[in-house]
């Protein structure tokens, strides 16, 4: 056997594997960006912050090393609309950290805010004069100044990081965001893992500064500061496990249900809860200054994820205009016409009509209708706290939390669920859904309708074809 010959292919296969360990190591600290190669080496499912992002990291010296930014910043809360917002590396909330349990970090705060702030590690256990509190654990950190905080992860679970310095301003333009740290030791696979903060603003129409001097009567509800239909959906695959974390740092109360599935509520910002002591819901409550993490086996379906409280999915309400339901209002549009060329009466029978207005009439600038979204069956009728859970056959598996935030934006993307035969709802008269196909509707006053084209006696628009609703395609 010629030895000289198996020396270098020896040598070969040694550098090979020496170089993989190194490559491992380095995508496991951080010095190499994750990949689709370098994923399944990681200790944990990486979180997707919809419509977020995740705070890149390095290791110097055996700490994990990041970066925040604190500054005023442009938002888009949904196509059409876009806020002046304080928040984190250029985003509401801002990255999110993701750490593992026992890791030593070390976090750089510059502020480019115009006043004051310090940064407040929420419900992570640490010294006194780490905590982030101005003037209580630390001098306020000026503007144009960067402080550096340090310390180790003790425990894991969803926690929160948010200003904590004229925190009514400075919280109230968006400056929060999550801090994950996951197990050193897990206890089982999660297969999907998504986090959502929740908010509320007060966005005067017409306007994009948000007002932070506003308690309660907010018109903006939203998830990591988008509203529907500016959210993006959560997608997963029959079968999988997938844990939802929501944060809230804001003034009001919510209860997040989801559609089609009982969940078990298997942490808070306390940390896990034992699994004898989980309980079964299909809502969970949350308040200020709280996290839920629930768990649940996807269901085929698409199934809507959104606030319970009847105005939180809503956008841009007023709340101070009479109640005119069942109030007829012949006569008085034509009256408010002379005044208000285009004014549109509505509200008499309900505000379905609104989402056929806002189509052909523009609101005020840069302010959302009230009600939004496309589904496959027509107007969805929402905003605010909404979005959808996908659970598909064919939902991609992403090979990184970057990869999924980059191809999922919006509510129709991830397409919609084929339905089995004979599992949708629909009318047991036929004849009725051929006369809605067949009627020509007014688009400003949805219940002028007529079997034959003409125009509004309301208002003069042409009449159009309304058509009857697609046919569902099945699997």
């Amino acid at each position: 056997m010629n030895t000289r010959r198996l020396m270098p292919l020896g040598v070969t296969m040694l550098l090979i594997l020496v170089m993989g360990a190194v490559l491992v190591q380095r995508a496991v600290s951080g010095q190499t960006p994750v990949t689709s190669e370098t994923i399944k080496d990681l200790p944990y499912t990486p979180v997707v912050t919809l419509n977020g992002s995740t705070l890149p990291w390095t290791m110097v010296d055996g700490v994990k090393e990041f970066r925040l930014t604190v500054e005023e910043i442009s938002w888009e809360m949904a196509p059409g609309m876009r806020v002046k917002a304080w928040g984190y590396n250029g985003q509401t909330p801002g990255p999110t950290i993701e750490a593992v349990e026992g890791d030593r970090v070390r976090i750089y705060v510059t502020n480019k805010l115009p006043e004051p702030t310090a940064v407040h590690w929420h419900g992570v256990i640490l010294p006194s004069g780490m905590d982030g509190v101005a003037g209580l654990s630390q001098r306020p950190i000026p503007p144009g100044d960067t402080f550096r905080y340090e310390f180790e992860l003790k425990q894991h679970g969803t926690q929160m990081y948010h200003s904590h310095g004229d925190e009514m301003v400075q919280i109230g333009l968006g400056a929060m965001g999550f801090f994950i740290i996951h197990p050193k030791k897990p206890t089982h696979k999660i297969d999907r893992d998504y986090a959502i903060f929740l908010n509320e603003w007060f966005v005067q129409p017409g306007t994009a500064r948000p007002d932070p001097n506003v308690m309660t009567d907010f018109n903006i509800f939203t998830f990591n500061s988008r509203a529907f239909p500016g959210t993006a959906p959560l997608g997963a695959r029959p079968g999988e496990r997938v844990r939802v974390r929501l944060g809230h740092v804001g003034q009001d109360f919510h209860a997040i249900h989801m559609h089609g599935h009982s969940f078990k509520i298997v942490a808070t910002d306390g940390g896990d809860i034992p699994e004898t002591a989980q309980w079964p819901e299909t809502t969970v409550g949350i308040g200020p200054g709280q996290t839920r993490d629930y768990e649940f086996i996807a269901i085929p379906g698409d199934w809507a994820l959104h606030c319970h409280l009847r105005h939180h999915p809503m956008n841009a309400m007023g709340h101070d205009i009479p109640n005119v339901l069942g109030v007829s209002q012949a006569g008085v549009e034509e009256k408010i016409q002379a005044l208000v060329p285009g004014y549109m009466a509505m509200g008499e029978t309900g505000m379905h009509e609104h989402m056929q207005h806002a189509k052909h009439m523009a609101g005020p600038p840069n302010t959302l209708p009230m009600m939004g979204g496309q589904g496959p069956f027509g107007p969805i009728g929402m905003g605010g706290m909404f979005t959808v859970l996908k659970v598909h056959e064919d939902i991609p598996r992403f090979a990184t939390a970057a990869e999924y935030t980059e191809h999922v934006k919006l509510p129709d993307d991830l397409g919609w669920y084929n339905n089995p035969p004979g599992t949708v709802a629909e009318s047991i008269n036929p004849e009725f859904g051929k006369q809605q196909a067949a009627a020509y509707v007014c688009p400003m006053h949805p219940e002028v309708r007529q079997t034959q084209p003409g125009s509004c006696p309301k208002c003069g628009m042409a009449l159009e074809r309304e058509a009857a609703a697609p046919e569902q395609p099945h699997q």
